[in-house]
Order: C-alpha cells, then sequence, then structure tokens
C-alpha cells in the first residue's frame, strides 16, 4: 500500500506539469492590412455582423445588375500615401483587384462621389484630390474627365442617355459653386454659387434628363428647378432632403431625408414625401424592384420592400462609423442585392461588409 505522502507528492508534481504548460493567448481576428493589394477575406464568411475587408479605402458602390464591388484604395494615411484608384471585386469582397487603368486617383469626401447607374455597368467617380473618370461598360474600360481644382464633393449624371453628357456638380470646398458639362466631362462650366452653403452639407443636386436639372438647398429653403440646363431656376417645393444626388430610378427622382422618401414622379416638377417616415441621409439604393429600397442614418441601416410603407432597421454601422460629420459626408455605403450584402468605407479606414 502507498502512503498518504506519496498521493500528496504526486498532486504536487501534476500541479508543476500545468504550470509549466506554455500560454496560449486567445485574440478577435486581425483586419486585413494590405492597402493595395487583394483582401484575403474568404466570400463565405461570417453572417450578421460587419467584417473587414481591406485597409485603406475612400468610397464604395455596387453594380446593382450583377453584384461587383467597386472600392477606391487610399491607404491609410489619405494626405501622405499615394491614392491607387478603383479596385473591383466579383466575389463580394472576397478579392480585388485594380481595374482603372490608373485613370482614377484621391478620394471620395462623400457617399455621392461615386455615382453609379442604378440600371447598373456604368458609374462616374467624381474625385477630390486626384484625377475623376468613368466607365461604360462595367470596368473594362475607362475614361478621364478634366480636373477642377481639388475637385468634387459630389455630381449628377443623366443616365437617361446611353452615354451620358450632361453632368451637374458641386465643387470642394469652393464658396459653394455649381458647375455643368455639357459634353461628358470634358469641360466644365460654372452656373452657380452658393456661399451660404459653402460646405456643401446643405446642398444637392440632380440631373434630370438633357435639359431638366435640380438642386436643394438650405439658403432656398427647398428644391429648385431648371428646364434650361440652370439658365433660370424656378422653386418647387418647400421640402427639405437630405441626401447630395437624387437618383432617378424607373423614371422617378429619389432624394433621401429626415422624413424617408422624397419623390417626384412628373420631371421633378412636384415633391412629395413617400411612405413611413424613416432617419435618412445616405440612399437610396435600389434592390431587386423599386419596391426594395434601403438607406442609412446614424441609427444604421434600414431597409423597406413595399416602396417605404414599412421600414426594418437591419443593422447599426460599424462602431468605426457611427459618427459622421453631417449626411452623406465621410461614411460612403453600397448595397448588393445580388448576393444581399452591404458595404461601407470611410476615408482612410477600413472597408467592411454586411452578409445577410
Amino acid at each position: 500500500m502507498k502512503s498518504p505522502q506519496f498521493g500528496v507528492l504526486c498532486v504536487l508534481l501534476a500541479n508543476l506539469a500545468v504550470l509549466a504548460l506554455p500560454t496560449v493567448s486567445l485574440s478577435a481576428a486581425e483586419p486585413v492590412t494590405n492597402e493595395t493589394k487583394p483582401s484575403n477575406v474568404s466570400p463565405a464568411s461570417v453572417k450578421g455582423q460587419w467584417e473587414p475587408i481591406h485597409e485603406g479605402t475612400g468610397g464604395v458602390a455596387v453594380d446593382r445588375s450583377n453584384g461587383d464591388v467597386y472600392l477606391v484604395v487610399t491607404g491609410k494615411e489619405i494626405f501622405k500615401e499615394k491614392s491607387q484608384g478603383i479596385w473591383k471585386s466579383a466575389d463580394r469582397g472576397g478579392t480585388f483587384a485594380r481595374v482603372d487603368g490608373e485613370v482614377i486617383g484621391g478620394r471620395c469626401e462623400t457617399a455621392y462621389g461615386l455615382c453609379q447607374d442604378p440600371k447598373g455597368q456604368r458609374m462616374f467617380c467624381f474625385m477630390l484630390d486626384g484625377p475623376s473618370g468613368y466607365t461604360l461598360d462595367g470596368g473594362k474600360t475607362w475614361q478621364k474627365i478634366a480636373k477642377l481644382n481639388r475637385g468634387w464633393d459630389f455630381a449628377a449624371v443623366d443616365w437617361s442617355v446611353e452615354k451620358p453628357q450632361v453632368l451637374f456638380g458641386f465643387e470642394h470646398e469652393s464658396g459653394g459653386k455649381l458647375h455643368l458639362s455639357t459634353d461628358g466631362g470634358k469641360s466644365w462650366t460654372k452656373i452657380g454659387e452658393n456661399p451660404k452653403d459653402t460646405n456643401g452639407r446643405t446642398f444637392g443636386v440632380g440631373v434630370v434628363d438633357a435639359h431638366t436639372l435640380v438642386h436643394w438647398s438650405g439658403s432656398a429653403g427647398g428644391v429648385l428647378r431648371s428646364v434650361d440646363l440652370g439658365a433660370t431656376w424656378k422653386m418647387v417645393s418647400e421640402e427639405m432632403p437630405a441626401g447630395h444626388v437624387m437618383t432617378v430610378f424607373n423614371g422617378v427622382g429619389y432624394w433621401v431625408g429626415s422624413k424617408g422618401l422624397l419623390v417626384s414622379k412628373d420631371k421633378g416638377a412636384t415633391w412629395a414625401w413617400q411612405g413611413q417616415s424613416v432617419p435618412a441621409a445616405w440612399g437610396p439604393y435600389f434592390g431587386k424592384s423599386e419596391k426594395q429600397i434601403v438607406v442609412v442614418g446614424k441609427t444604421g441601416v434600414y431597409e423597406t420592400t413595399d416602396g417605404g410603407e414599412t421600414w426594418t432597421l437591419i443593422t447599426p454601422l460599424p462602431d468605426l462609423f457611427k459618427n459622421p460629420p453631417g449626411p452623406g459626408w465621410y461614411l460612403n455605403f453600397a448595397f448588393d442585392p445580388v448576393n444581399n450584402v452591404f458595404y461601407t468605407s470611410w476615408m482612410g479606414k477600413p472597408a467592411f461588409r454586411y452578409l445577410r
């Protein structure tokens, strides 16, 4: 029979063996840290939460027709690093490759710098502190547009024609200058100046067709319309949107605002709020039809499947992006209705995705 002292000795030796084992530190997964190479995040990742897919970005958009994702890659130090242009992913943000042929540079100051045709394939990039340009074939080929000083806060495009000619933009830190192009961006003409709306946060622009423009401003107190490309303007509504670029989808004009969707069905001549109120400042982003719409506010991402009659809060924004300085500013957002994915970006910060 073994003595009690032998049992105590065995216990002591076992405890010493445990103490000698190497310690293992458990930590959260590190975000992607490569600013200029493709992300290595798997396209089959965790659903129902925001996850980083690429470091150092400054804009994001999605081709609604096929789910292709476009990222502006800037590097984490936007004033020090050379911008890397437009990168594209065809696998829900799993991998990216540069596609713009070094035509595009700079960053997006607002969520409306990348102006995507809601029908898909076509996109204009109105950049700040770098060259602007566009693609009309899903990123296969790119053309430059004329540079204007430091560049743009936002601009609108006439998507009613095959090759857009009319562009209507708000120049960055210019004292509120408005510029018009009627040759697809080869040249620009100043058509107005709004010094009371100089920072652009109380201003928005829209193009209805080759002759019809709209804009709203805090100083004007509502929406104005021109049928002669900005030569004259007429006040048509005292309602105030918050979105900076009007979206035209299936012949209807949309702006977002504190009451939800501000809509015109007569080429901008009259405006009315559609559906229930929702705190929107980014969007609208259309799904599989005009009934499915996503908008974004500081409180999160909202979706309707009945044209705005009801809204559902899908998710708050990523923690890094919860305090944008104003409606539509810095934060970029995109919705892929093909694969049911949300994307966000912010100047110099990682791009995130949210799989549903």
